[in-house]
């Protein structure tokens, strides 16, 4: 790593002080498409962010395992979950959570960073007392026991038009999630924060009366 390199845990506390526009709008101009995950993947705690590094999972639906099968697999995976990581999770399904409280507790301990899923959760008010950010599509109070089974780890995943990898990053707050190629993380990060500099140069000229005009020629954004 070269000195002036950020780790890991630099970058995923400077990118939790951007927020996912000006994430989506650095991205955009430095070509990137298809990189804001669907409309309905919502946080449950809205004034909560979530930011960090991506683990990816997916799964299916399986009824003919048995209820011991299937958790045995949903805890090999709590098991396999790395800590300082957001867990990304594909589940292929709109019948069942794959989000529940003591599930929380265990990624909480472990030092998991939160948890964005295509798909449902349960025990709400539990998760939200804990403080464990998760970014979920719909409710529900069913479960995976003999019903869904995970089906792999760290392989690329797609979410809506979003194809997302393990080691990419990503940011969700009240808006949506973002996701941030993890080849180009830095690099997204120093321009934000420079985009945010200038936003804030703009908001002060407008704020003293300049004409919104006149700032968007100075500065070259609005």
């Amino acid at each position: 790593m070269a000195a002036d390199e950020p780790t890991k845990r630099q970058l995923t506390e400077r990118l939790a002080r951007c927020y996912s526009g000006a994430v989506h709008d650095v991205l955009r101009a430095m070509g990137h498409e298809r990189i804001v995950l669907p409309p309905d993947i919502r946080p449950l705690d809205p004034t909560r962010k979530l930011a960090g590094e991506a683990w990816t999972v997916s799964g299916h639906i399986d009824r003919t395992r048995s209820a011991d099968e299937t958790l045995l697999a949903w805890v090999t995976l709590l098991s396999k979950a790395p800590a300082n990581k957001v867990i990304v999770c594909q589940p292929n399904n709109s019948i069942v959570a794959l989000m529940g409280e003591l599930s929380a507790e265990t990624l909480k301990r472990k030092g998991v960073l939160g948890y964005v899923v295509d798909g449902g959760c349960r025990d709400t008010d539990f998760i939200l007392e804990i403080g464990f950010p998760v970014f979920c599509r719909f409710l529900t109070p069913a479960d995976i026991v003999g019903r869904w089974i995970p089906d792999s780890f760290g392989y690329p995943i797609t979410i809506g038009e979003v194809t997302i990898a393990t080691g990419d990053y990503l940011l969700g707050d009240r808006d949506g999630v973002v996701v941030v190629p993890g080849a180009r993380a830095a690099e997204v990060v120093a321009m934000v924060e420079d985009t945010v500099k200038t936003e804030n140069k703009v908001r002060t000229a407008i704020l003293g009366g300049m004409d919104p005009i006149e700032a968007y020629r100075t500065w070259g954004k609005f």
